[in-house]
């Protein structure tokens, strides 16, 4: 037995006392009862530093509670209150945060909901959607459903048809590009539960973000790109040497999810090889450990600034691309890598004291910012991997 096929109850108990600490912190802290929704910028401790609400995170806090609630109920204590909190978090993204003129949704509102700012993206809808139709999982109320297929057509609009309603008007220089995320989010969107006949509606949809995704392989297969030309070529400069393994990672646990829905080995393997196992090659660090959060593909000097560090959310996303590896092959050298992972994570980004993970260290792997929800962190990532990796855990020891 591998070493690491020895700790598997090690992992499991590890994950699951850290869910257990993220779902207490969150219930804990970040309820808004006086306007609704959920309090985004809390400190490690829990203390609001900023009442402005991020709506990334307001939409994937009730998509991560409705997700605990109909995979992982045993670690809440009170169902009724997660649930209250995440339909009040829905009622602040359908009221507040969604132009129903438009259905575009705002990216920052005040806390009682004035809005501030958009995003020329889909991403801000994206975690709408996800929010709606896990939800209408858990209560089977049909404005959920109702809600998450309509916005769902409308990025489908804006990413594969015309997306100048995103504001989105290009500029003289301007160099058309296909953005990786783009096509990931949207196949991710058609994998969540669905009536059956929009799922063979979406059937076409799915096929063409794969084809866009597989044109982000590039240089003979070693690398993933996160911008390529719409035609699937390499573009110049720091944009086109661009990479974002964390990304890459992502993308391959959800093409790897859709390869296993629809039976293509083949597919499963270059989900695996060429999105999770050859950026995880190129993205460790060897000397302080950790993946570096931004590189450049001919090794210039990146141009992000924290361009070395380690951030929190693409480590949950290589520990579930590894436990899904292992899970469908069975191969053992992706359980030992998601244990070289594990441990890192475990020793550095796990607050084993207030709960929740930080989400920012430098190349040492020392926290540089403290706080547990900001404009880009929130209740979602660490859950998420708890949840997947537990689950599958759970299944395996249940088998020995």
């Amino acid at each position: 037995m591998s070493d690491a096929k020895s700790r598997l109850k090690e992992f499991h108990q590890k994950i699951s006392d850290d869910l257990q600490r993220s779902v207490d912190f969150w219930i804990k802290y970040s309820h808004d009862e006086e306007h609704g929704g959920f309090i985004n910028c809390v400190g490690a401790d829990g203390k609001v530093y900023d009442d402005t609400k991020y709506s990334w995170f307001q939409s994937r806090q009730v998509y991560t509670y409705a997700s605990i609630l109909r995979t992982a109920p045993d670690v809440v204590k009170d169902k009724a209150k997660m649930l209250k909190a995440a339909e009040s978090g829905a009622e602040f993204l359908m009221n507040k945060v969604k132009n129903s003129d438009t259905s575009r949704c705002y990216f920052m509102t005040t806390r009682d909901g004035r809005p501030i700012k958009y995003q020329n993206s889909i991403f801000t809808e994206t975690f709408y959607t996800m929010a709606m139709l896990e939800l209408y999982e858990v209560t089977k109320k049909d404005i959920y459903q109702k809600e998450g297929i309509a916005m769902l057509d409308k990025i489908i609009y804006w990413a594969q048809v015309d997306d100048t309603e995103l504001g989105n008007t290009p500029l003289a220089g301007h160099t058309p590009s296909s953005f990786l995320a783009v096509p990931m989010v949207l196949l991710h969107l058609c994998q969540l539960p669905l009536p059956a006949e929009k799922k063979k509606e979406l059937k076409n949809v799915e096929e063409k973000c794969v084809k866009e995704i597989l044109s982000h392989i590039q240089r003979e297969g070693s690398v993933i790109l996160e911008y390529v030309s719409p035609d699937g070529k390499e573009l110049p400069n720091s944009f086109g040497r661009h990479l974002n393994p964390g990304h890459a990672i992502e993308c391959g646990w959800f093409l790897l999810q859709y390869a296993i829905s629809t039976g293509d080995k083949e597919l499963q393997k270059t989900a695996i090889e060429k999105f999770i196992v050859n950026p995880f090659k190129g993205a460790w660090d060897e000397k302080y450990g950790g993946l570096f959060h931004m590189l450049d593909v001919d090794g210039f000097s990146p141009t992000p600034l924290g361009w070395d560090m380690k951030l929190w959310w693409p480590h949950t996303e290589v520990l579930i691309g590894f436990m899904l590896a292992w899970k469908t092959t069975q191969d053992s050298q992706f359980l030992e890598k998601f244990q070289q992972v594990f441990d890192y994570c475990h020793d550095h980004f796990v607050d084993k004291e207030n709960g929740d993970w930080f989400g920012y260290l430098n190349r040492r792997g020392e926290v540089t910012h403290s706080f547990k929800g900001g404009p880009w962190k929130g209740c979602f990532h660490a859950i998420r991997y708890q949840i997947i990796c537990r689950g599958i855990l759970h299944e395996a020891i249940s088998n020995q």
